[in-house]
């Protein structure tokens, strides 16, 4: 990032949290509920009553969801293939180290031991570490180099980023009280925060590092490099639009929690990025002008597959989630309704977008 883009971006980037932060609490005032309730820390959640199952929402929701992911998909499965005979390195110790602590923890968080009980709650993080660990191993077995060998420090910053990132969305849930745990009831606030926090630290590097690896397959990404073009001619207005109806739905699910809990997901993702763009700064859609649609396709994937090892890791542990979503509460794959998982490709952009705050290469656009 050179110099001119950090000063603009940082305030920036403090005024963009406090934005989403504070416009659901606006939508909880206006429709007269009681603020401190959503104030509590930790933020536990709990079961509620939202409105039950409808195929009409279901069958909109999933067209929509059709509608954006099937042509990109297509175009990959259509494009002519790209095989990369690059250079192969071996397949590092440390990465069996993880592949062997993934494993024992898989175990652990599945069988009932009387003798592990006090730390059965404590097998998630463990998981996740070793997920991190092997999917930088085979980064760096295909392609010579990963985040844990290069770039140690970002990786570092990662893990302190993601904490306090998925700490916000577990705030957000509170409008919406989509998912909540369970095995957890015995902890303090103050235990809570640590066996909170530690897991949450994984999301970033997870995903981060699941993207790094599919970028060395080209073949997963084919044909999106020269894809449909999004070159627009005045894009402050549009950026402008934007924001305002992302701040609108925003605000709008601590009125209709309901009716707008998808906007959890895409509200943050366009606030954040409408304001990148009116500073000028290059965002994770500058490359659609360009029509490489690459990126934003891979992180899309790689939290749809960070997302299925975590509802599968999730689904027979002893400390787990539950969901609870309006409308389409149904076809479970796991704990999770079946398009409940189309919130993991919003996510993955929003995991770029965060990451890239915190890269040094972030420059600005025009």
């Amino acid at each position: 990032m050179n110099n001119r883009a950090n000063n603009r971006w940082g305030p920036l980037l403090w005024v963009s949290l406090g934005v989403v932060t504070v416009l659901p609490l606006c939508g909880v005032m206006l429709a007269g509920k009681e603020v401190v309730a959503y104030l509590q820390f930790p933020p536990l959640t709990r079961p509620v009553a939202h409105a039950g199952f409808s195929w009409l929402v279901f069958s909109a929701i999933a067209s929509v969801i059709c509608a954006t992911a099937v042509p990109p998909i297509a175009r990959v499965i259509f494009s002519p293939g790209q095989v990369s005979y690059g250079t192969r390195y071996s397949f590092p110790l440390w990465g069996w180290g993880s592949i062997l602590l993934c494993f024992v923890s898989w175990i652990m968080a599945w069988t009932r031991f009387d003798w592990f009980a006090d730390y059965q709650i404590f097998t998630f993080s463990p998981l996740w570490f070793g997920y991190i660990g092997i999917v930088n191993a085979l980064t760096y077995a295909r392609s010579g180099t990963c985040m844990l060998i290069d770039r140690p420090r970002y990786l570092a910053r990662l893990f302190l980023v993601s904490a306090v990132f998925w700490w916000y969305f577990e705030y957000l849930n509170r409008f919406v009280q989509n998912w909540y745990y369970l095995g957890i009831e015995g902890l303090s606030p103050a235990q809570y925060v640590v066996f909170a926090t530690l897991p949450f630290s994984t999301v970033l590097p997870a995903v981060l590092g699941t993207y790094e690896l599919l970028e060395t397959f080209p073949r997963l990404s084919a044909g999106l490099a020269n894809y449909k073009k999004l070159d627009i001619i005045n894009p402050r207005p549009i950026a402008l639009s934007f924001l305002a109806v992302a701040s609108l739905g925003l605000f709008g699910i601590g009125v209709y929690p309901d009716y707008l809990f998808p906007l959890l997901w895409l509200s943050p993702l366009f606030i954040l990025t409408s304001i990148q763009r009116l500073a000028g700064i290059n965002t994770i859609f500058t490359p659609l002008r360009r029509g490489n649609w690459r990126r934003i396709f891979l992180l899309a994937l790689s939290a749809l597959i960070c997302g299925a090892f975590w509802e599968m890791w999730n689904y027979l542990s002893y400390a787990k989630w539950l969901y609870s979503v309006p409308f389409v509460q149904k076809f479970h794959i796991f704990e999770m309704p079946l398009l409940g998982y189309a919130g993991y490709l919003p996510f993955g952009l929003e995991c770029g977008v965060v990451a890239d705050c915190f890269a040094k290469d972030l420059s600005t656009g025009d």
